[in-house]
């Protein structure tokens, strides 16, 4: 597909293409803002963040958009030109429960069709609180019910922790989207470990 001649009605009839061309955003520091879900912008957004002069263009697709003055190459990765401090605080979300268990059962390791059960249950005085919520497939909700687990024949995998920033972001590493451009790769593991 190429973006130049008739590429606004070519969007009009297909909306999925929008998707095209995502922008991988780095903070100052030259490191994803987030890696789950991985910090993207449409391509439009990161066109008109370079436009403001609030992103520096680091890589390009070979793809190009047309103004009545202007062609510009669509960016394939930015670099913020202010430092995002990160939050320290992890918000105690659905998504990041399931994210710091990996999206896994924490009594049998099971993925998929995960809801979350609380390892004391409220019936017995147990909160919500990352300390004492895991994420659980349904059958083993279900069998657990509001017992405690010295009354099952059930463990925990992991003992549950409230995660700091840091931790989610590199349990995040581990899930990467199904697509990746090239031209991100050496923004995406570059603080990795190498293996021996």
């Amino acid at each position: 597909m190429t973006m130049d001649g008739d590429f606004r009605t070519e969007f009009v009839r297909e909306p999925r293409a929008l998707k095209h061309f995502p922008a991988l955003v780095l903070n100052a520091d030259y490191r994803p803002l987030s890696y789950y879900p991985l910090s993207l912008w449409p391509w439009q957004d990161a066109v008109k963040a370079a436009w403001l002069d609030r992103v520096d263009i680091v890589s390009e697709y070979d793809e190009v958009v047309h103004s009545p003055s202007t062609t510009i190459r669509i960016p394939s990765v930015v670099v913020l030109k202010d430092y995002v401090k990160p939050q320290k605080r992890v918000a105690f979300t659905r998504f990041n429960l399931f994210l710091r268990d990996e999206f896994k059962c924490q009594y049998c390791g099971a993925k998929g069709d995960l809801t979350f059960d609380h390892v004391v249950p409220r019936a017995k005085g147990g909160i919500t609180s990352w300390e004492n919520v895991v994420a659980a497939c349904s059958p083993c909700n279900l069998k657990k019910g509001s017992k405690l687990l010295s009354q099952t024949s059930m463990s925990l995998q992991k003992k549950p922790i409230q995660p700091a920033s840091g931790q989610l972001m590199n349990m995040g590493r581990k899930f990467p989207p199904n697509y990746l451009h090239e031209s991100w790769m050496d923004y995406l593991y570059w603080d990795a470990e190498l293996e021996a």
